[in-house]
């Protein structure tokens, strides 16, 4: 952790359906965290239940089935409430040759594209109901049934997943596009693992350059289509919100920071993305990618071998965790953390936030992400009386005597379990605090909204919950306030939860129109240095509160990046 108050690269978050996943999980060393992250797509995510706010329906019309874009015609879907247009590639498939490089144009076609079915999925492991290939640069676009005499406002958003597992399938924005006003909503696919983030010399297109952010680069072109495409879908192609939960997040922050985003879009919307601003260097990341090819059987080195590998291989093979991001000096030239609070970075308004106790889930799994490594706890309730203190320095690397600080900052009496005060510490140091050190350094340069979902009731919650009362908003919880999430367990929100869900949709759709996320009846108070000030989303009604950074004992954690270097 560094002076500002960030740690450093966690990757959690979800896939697809969770049963399908599980039943193609792998049986080798990496199956329990795998099996892990799949249990966590089935416990995090429930349908959202809450009805649409469609306004303004009478200045409409009927909306076009059949749209152009710069390589053809499609031809999407419509119900009620929503027209989609699924599968829709937006680069060349990454393929043979193309495998490790920047994405490429897409060749047109001839006559109509049928656009009513979802592409598959980056390769991942379990795999996704959609299934899986390294031909998966394709988005989804989700607009209002009916036509606007104005262009609406557009919200791209990246999928989670550890930058391992997702699809933009995962998200049914439906309800999104038909909040406030309307808008018009993205999401997609981008190359994920070793396929997106495998840094290695032999992959540079010239001698000493760059690798290792294939699947950011796949972003950008993706933002670049909208920009060309998304007037013919009735979006604004100069008013792009780039939104993104965990993995997203922290690419929307990425983003922010590459100079080949510039322009790509004027909002950004940050959910639990703020635990990773430091990326690796070139160099670390190449060495980590000449092991890698020596495990893959390319102990020659080459490109050719490397892209010879089959692809199952390469999924397989793939590390525990992988840190995407690397400041290659082209697609990342700083981490996050030093561009934001130097400044130098995209100055667009920034909503950003977290939930009440993101590790929570991780716990219950036997995991934590603590200093952005993904660590695997011992047994199904890895934390005792008797292992706390040393499991608090194994897991934030600090001395015994460190360790017996954080352990007397959250002492056991205080907590239902031993796994509970664990959760709520490696919450407030890995996502917290780091979500509230963004607000301050980004408030510095541009508007900024802090946010914490507190909705520890969310109905994600799960009977083998044994961290004990009281219940807590934990990581991805937030999401079914947002999108309706068809690929997992079913769910029903209770009344006032849909007038929070409603009442959030709104705050996002009338941030990507003006950049404020003020909605009718509830003002969401700027961020500013001195104040402090977040919004608490709980249900029914969010409140403005400024006490997050107390709460959440952000000056302890300070004080020990200080005095330890963490």
């Amino acid at each position: 952790m560094n002076i500002t108050g960030y740690p450093q690269d966690p990757q959690p978050t979800r896939g697809t359906t969770a049963q399908a996943r599980l039943a193609h999980a792998p049986r080798f060393s990496r199956s329990r965290l795998i099996a892990a992250f799949t249990v966590l797509s089935a416990l995090v995510i429930a349908w959202a239940i809450a009805g649409p706010t469609t306004a303004n329906a009478a200045q409409r019309s009927a909306a076009p089935l059949v749209v152009g874009t710069n390589a053809g015609q499609l031809k999407g879907i419509g119900n009620d409430g929503a027209r989609e247009f699924r599968g829709v590639p937006y680069a060349a498939p990454p393929t043979g040759d193309l495998r490790w490089r920047a994405p490429q144009d897409v060749a047109h076609w001839s006559g109509v594209r049928d656009a009513s079915t979802y592409s598959p999925v980056c390769p991942q492991d379990p795999i996704s109901p959609n299934g899986s290939s390294e031909d998966c640069l394709y988005l989804n676009v989700t607009t209002p049934t009916a036509t606007s005499a104005k262009s609406l406002p557009v919200i791209v958003f990246l999928h989670g997943g550890g930058f391992e597992f997702g699809e933009g399938a995962d998200y049914d924005a439906d309800k999104l596009a038909n909040s406030n006003s309307g808008a018009v909503v993205v999401t997609i696919n981008y190359r994920l693992g070793l396929l997106g983030f495998l840094a290695h010399p032999a992959l540079a297109d010239h001698a000493g350059g760059p690798t290792g952010n294939y699947g950011l680069m796949d972003q950008q072109a993706a933002l670049r289509w909208v920009k060309t495409n998304i007037a013919s879908f009735g979006g604004d192609a100069h008013n792009v919100t780039l939104a993104g939960q965990s993995a997203g997040g922290l690419s929307v922050l990425q983003q922010l920071v590459s100079p080949g985003a510039k322009g790509l879009f004027q909002r950004a919307v940050i959910e639990s993305g703020a635990f990773a601003p430091k990326q690796k260097s070139l160099a670390q990341a190449e060495a980590e990618g000449k092991a890698t090819a020596t495990a893959l059987g390319c102990a020659d080195q080459s490109a050719e071998c490397l892209r010879s590998v089959p692809v199952d291989t390469l999924v397989a093979n793939q590390p525990l965790s992988i840190t995407p991001g690397v400041v290659d000096g082209a697609v990342v030239k700083q981490s996050v953390g030093a561009a934001i609070a130097t400044g130098n970075f995209a100055r667009v308004p920034i909503i950003n936030g977290s939930n009440t106790s993101e590790e929570r889930i991780f716990t219950e799994l036997g995991l934590t992400v603590s200093k952005g490594a993904t660590k695997v706890l011992s047994g199904p309730n890895p934390v005792t009386t008797e292992n706390y203190q040393s499991t608090l320095a194994t897991v934030f690397g600090v001395s015994q005597s460190a360790a017996a600080r954080i352990a007397a900052q959250y002492p056991l009496s205080k907590y239902a379990t031993p796994n509970h005060a664990f959760s709520t510490a490696a919450s407030d140091a890995n996502f917290s605090c780091p979500a509230i050190a963004l607000d301050a350094a980004a408030s510095l340069w541009t508007p900024t909204y802090g946010y914490e979902f507190n909705d520890g009731n969310a109905p994600w919650r799960d009977a083998a919950d044994t961290l004990g009362a009281p219940l807590e908003a934990t990581h991805a919880s937030e999401l079914q306030y947002l999108f309706d999430l068809p690929n997992a367990l079913p769910g029903t929100l209770s009344a006032d939860q849909q007038k929070l869900a409603a009442t959030m949709r709104g705050s996002w759709t009338q941030f990507a129109a003006t950049g404020a996320p003020a909605t009718a009846g509830q003002q969401w108070p700027k961020f500013d240095i001195l104040h402090h000030k977040t919004l608490s989303l709980v249900a029914p009604t969010p409140q403005a509160k400024t006490d997050f950074a107390s709460a959440h004992h952000c000056g302890f954690w300070a004080t020990v990046a200080l005095t330890t270097g963490w």
